[in-house]
């Protein structure tokens, strides 16, 4: 969630031709004060940039080059320009995700193709330098599919409060949680399995600790919660009132502003799924699905009052007003044409 008390620049994660989309590279919006966005253009040409990630105090920007195998640094120049901060990083096959650490010492890339973790720590100008690679994943649930191993597909890292790091793993249903030693990257802390099949995809952290996960085949929602320093499960259900269909995948899930709802997107029926958060952090209980306002929503942002929504597919981001008092995102309040777009992260 992000603040919208003044005008602000949202980049957006893009799919270019290597990747089977139509945008030239990252994109910027300019999100105003009334919850409108206007595309102002591409900010620099990259390939299939399909997320992104700012340094935390520096005008620096991470992108994944999924199709590339690789991670880039990118200097803001202007408004909404960027130039290439350093040579390009080598990362993993399918690298779809980057995340900073709030500190500015490091960034991690997470690798669908291959299941890789990998860390790059920044010097002072929010440059990449060193390169190490975590511990490759083993599947807990190996003795269910005998004879027929099942790939590990590394998808998210969170940044969590403790100083922490934890990442999905889709492809063994895993949630494997880190420490980062200066010099060796990540160092394993320990891990959580979820259910067989779930296919843990994106996560956020609750004011009281616990963490959110969004599952992208089962489309469910799963709560793990910190005791004595190790996460454990504590909560598991539908990520959408309605149930999910044939087809139907989740993608993102974000909190509101004041951490009492959560939101979920799935592909496929292409719903925005509103959640309350009960039992102080400990529940999550859908309410309410709503058209997502476009085709195949693959990523949303809440920014103060208003949501969000990047569907890839049908080249739009579509905004909705909160109700303060219910949650629930009111009726379409805008529309802007986006190339491509699978991530809206704000310039900060």
């Amino acid at each position: 969630m992000t603040s919208a008390t003044s005008d602000t620049i949202i980049w957006t994660g893009t799919y270019t031709t290597d990747g089977g989309g139509r945008a030239e590279g990252i994109g910027a919006l300019r999100a105003h004060r009334d919850g409108t966005l206007e595309w102002l253009g591409t900010a620099v040409q990259a390939q299939s940039p399909s997320f992104v990630a700012v340094h935390p105090s520096l005008p620096v920007v991470y992108a994944v080059a999924e199709q590339r195998q690789m991670v880039q640094a990118y200097r803001r120049t202007g408004e909404f320009s960027l130039e290439p901060l350093g040579p390009p990083q080598p990362a993993g096959e399918a690298t779809c995700h980057v995340a900073v650490d709030p500190g500015g010492r490091f960034v991690t890339a997470a690798c669908w193709g291959d299941g890789q973790v990998l860390l790059y720590e920044l010097d002072a100008d929010g440059g990449m330098t060193g390169r190490f690679a975590a511990l490759p994943s083993a599947d807990p649930h190996a003795s269910m599919s005998p004879g027929r191993p099942r790939p590990s597909r590394a998808h998210a890292s969170l940044m969590l409060q403790d100083g922490r790091i934890m990442t999905t793993d889709l492809g063994h249903d895993t949630l494997r949680v880190w420490n980062y030693v200066p010099g060796t990257g990540l160092v394993a802390d320990h891990e959580v399995a979820l259910a067989f099949g779930s296919g843990p995809r994106h996560l956020v952290q609750h004011a009281s600790g616990n963490v959110f996960v969004v599952s992208e085949y089962s489309v469910e929602v799963f709560i793990v919660r910190p005791e004595a320093g190790t996460f454990e499960l504590v909560f598991r259900g539908p990520a959408t009132s309605g149930g999910s269909q044939s087809g139907d995948s989740a993608a993102e899930i974000s909190l509101g502003r004041d951490g009492r709802y959560a939101y979920a997107g799935v592909r496929g029926t292409n719903i925005i799924s509103t959640l309350e958060v009960a039992g102080d952090g400990t529940e999550l209980l859908p309410v309410h699905d709503m058209a997502s306002g476009g085709d195949w929503p693959r990523h949303h942002l809440v920014r103060g009052s208003w949501l969000h929504v990047a569907h890839e597919r049908s080249d739009n981001v579509a905004t909705f007003a909160l109700d303060p008092a219910t949650g629930l995102p009111g009726p379409l309040l805008h529309d802007v044409r986006t190339p491509s777009p699978t991530a809206l992260i704000p310039a900060g």
